[in-house]
């Protein structure tokens, strides 16, 4: 059995290992090597890791997260104008050997410089030495990642023969969440609307070549939500948001995933949701009060991801249930991947080695 230290519900292993056996990153420079691998974004988009691994390596994070197997305090930020934040996102994973940080930022009105909603950087640590030994772009990190736990979660809450998706905000997250539930789902329709048409219909050309499914840009949210086996809203984090998703849209047997917090959807939608997880339930609670979150389910309807990964907590148990997980996005997700990322990096000699 690990060893656990617990405080504040978060739970350090001293000593950890998943199914039995310890999981050690390679390439990972020796308690003697002063030295860091510095990826820039260009650097992590051409390390060829797939969705397929990334999702991979969430479904364990999860699992370990669900059994309090890692370690991940609360995330401080500072705002600097309004809707944007920049965050500090420790975790630990011990299963993983995986440690670090993500420095993260975003700024909605970004997009009227030409500049990606999300930037930022991530730093892997050693485990036994604390020595920094990899710094690397976030901004395909974060897209990817955020995918990824949709996926994961629609593989607890969605029916299993979940056909068509509809997809609120055709920006990066759009994308990349699309992505994600089509390599878990056979999808054979997807519906997407966003605020700009252009946009939309520029996202159903190159998704539709990009996955070889149908996809379809409609005119209005009710048009991607209505009878849709899977919805994913996926615009900026808002405080004074949208919510247009009526309740009567969410059709019976439906999973929704609001990457976006609560943007799109009215209050009465999500808190007549039969099933309301999210991939961590402390995070929720702590939005609620800085704001966001006015209307959701009490404490004790709320189910954490982690939990449902763990067997500790049900998954869909009928083809009736409509069922909404939001996922705030952890530090977890990205200390999971960004060990793919490095190893990927190290096999093709990609990035530059810094003195420390």
């Amino acid at each position: 059995m690990p060893l656990l230290y617990h405080s504040h519900h978060l739970y350090l292993v001293v000593l950890a290992n998943y199914h039995g056996k310890l999981i050690l990153p390679c390439g990972v420079p020796g308690m003697h090597d002063q030295r860091l691998l510095y990826l820039s974004r260009r650097d992590v988009e051409h390390t060829g890791v797939t969705m397929s691994q990334v999702i991979a390596a969430l479904e364990q994070m999860f699992v370990c997260k669900g059994r309090g197997e890692v370690e991940m305090p609360p995330k401080p930020g500072i705002h600097t104008r309004p809707d944007a934040f920049i965050h500090a996102m420790p975790a630990y994973i011990p299963a993983l050997r995986s440690a670090g940080i993500k420095w993260v930022s975003g700024y909605p009105q970004n997009y009227k410089q030409n500049l990606p909603y999300i930037s930022g950087l991530i730093i892997l640590n050693d485990d036994e030495t604390g020595l920094p030994y990899c710094v690397m772009d976030c901004t395909w990190i974060t897209a990817i990642r955020t995918g990824a736990a949709t996926a994961v979660a629609a593989g607890c809450f969605a029916r299993p023969d979940s056909s068509t998706v509809g997809i609120i905000a055709c920006g990066v997250q759009g994308r990349a969440n699309l992505e994600a539930i089509a390599s878990k789902f056979k999808i054979e329709k997807v519906h997407a609307y966003d605020a700009a048409p252009d946009k939309a219909r520029q996202y159903a050309a190159q998704c539709s070549d990009k996955l070889g499914i149908h996809v379809e840009a409609v005119d209005s949210p009710r048009q991607a939500v209505r009878d849709m086996d899977i919805v994913v809203t996926s615009g900026p984090i808002l405080k004074n948001p949208h919510q247009v998703i009526e309740d009567e849209w969410f059709a019976r047997g439906a999973f929704a995933s609001p990457v976006d917090f609560d943007s799109y959807w009215q209050p009465q939608a999500l808190c007549n949701a039969d099933v309301f997880a999210t991939d961590d339930i402390e995070q929720l609670f702590y939005y609620q009060g800085e704001g966001f979150f006015k209307k959701i389910p009490p404490r004790r309807r709320v189910i954490d991801l982690g939990d449902v990964a763990a067997g500790k907590a049900p998954r869909r148990e009928n083809d009736e249930q409509r069922i909404i997980c939001v996922n705030l996005g952890l530090a977890l997700d990205d200390i999971a991947t960004a060990p793919l990322v490095y190893q990927a990096a190290m096999d093709k000699a990609l990035g530059t080695w810094l003195e420390l």
